[in-house]
């Protein structure tokens, strides 16, 4: 019998990191965490939810950027986190752009939420997805999970305060 996990679903820039200034962060001396990021994730992990990135990282098709550079940058993110306590379980990219060719993963197609619950036993109805962009609710709409819509950069401790809340009237 397999066992369900809850998860929290993060777009990267713009929820995750501040994208001011910046099209693109590839490097690791311009990726800042937002306001309540770090803080948010800990709590959110204290109490079992499981914490994916899901981001579009369309510079490496436009050859903006490097796929070392995309990992790069997400180790330096992690290993961040790390440091306060915060694990991400996995990080899903997609490195194409429809400019240069259509995919299957490119958000807001649900494909990399949809490997994350299946990989890793999401329970669908307990999770939620939090984004800046509308590409970011529709992808979780269309994988089935409760989305939370951002403004860019913003301090995202009231919606994980809320997420907390929610989380103990379940039980």
């Amino acid at each position: 019998m397999n066992t369900f996990h809850k998860a929290i679903f993060f777009d990267r820039d713009g929820t995750i990191n501040s994208d001011e200034g910046h099209y693109y962060i590839y490097r690791s001396e311009d990726f800042i965490f937002n306001p309540g990021v770090i803080k948010g994730m800990k709590c959110l992990q204290e109490v079992g939810y499981l914490l994916f990135v899901i981001t579009n990282q369309g510079g490496v098709a436009k050859g903006v950027y490097t796929d070392k550079e995309v990992d790069d940058v997400h180790n330096y993110m992690c290993e961040e986190l790390k440091k306060e306590g915060v694990l991400i379980t996995k990080i899903y990219y997609c490195p194409h752009h429809d400019s240069i060719s259509s995919c299957d993963c490119r958000k807001p197609s649900p494909y990399m939420v949809n490997s994350a619950i299946q990989e890793f036993c999401i329970d669908k109805e307990q999770s939620w997805f939090i984004g800046d962009s509308t590409r970011d609710i529709e992808c979780a709409k269309a994988a089935g999970i409760p989305s939370i819509h951002i403004q860019k950069n913003q301090d995202i401790t009231p919606i994980i305060a809320k997420i907390l809340q929610k989380a103990s009237k379940n039980g």
